[in-house]
């Protein structure tokens, strides 16, 4: 991390910085290229609990963005603690970088 701190300014506005708590930053290359090939599933969550995660690109067709969505939501539910109760996701919301949202149900997604 010493060495990849100096590109921070780089590789930071880009979202390429590698991040420990991801797992971007190991010791198992094998396993870590491994898991980013099978499509690895990567969100974080801010202190609102909010969900930021990237879907897809601009050049995508509609069926692959259709694909990463229910992946991740999936992925959501599967990461849910067992000790909560009722809806786990209330709001779903896609937009481009920087464009407005749109809004989705979560139940027409799965």
């Amino acid at each position: 991390m010493k060495v990849v701190g100096q590109l921070g300014q780089i590789l930071g506005p880009r979202g390429l910085m590698p991040n420990p708590k991801v797992g971007t930053v190991t010791m198992d290359v094998v396993t870590a290229v491994k898991n980013a090939k099978a499509g690895q599933v990567q969100y974080r969550t801010d202190k609102a609990g909010i969900i930021h995660c990237t879907i897809g690109r601009a050049s995508f067709d509609a069926e692959k963005l259709t694909t990463n969505l229910k992946a991740l939501i999936e992925a959501l539910n599967k990461a849910k603690p067992s000790g909560s109760k009722g809806v786990y996701l209330r709001k779903v919301s896609l937009s481009s970088t920087m464009g407005p949202g749109v809004r989705v149900e979560p139940a027409s997604v799965v």
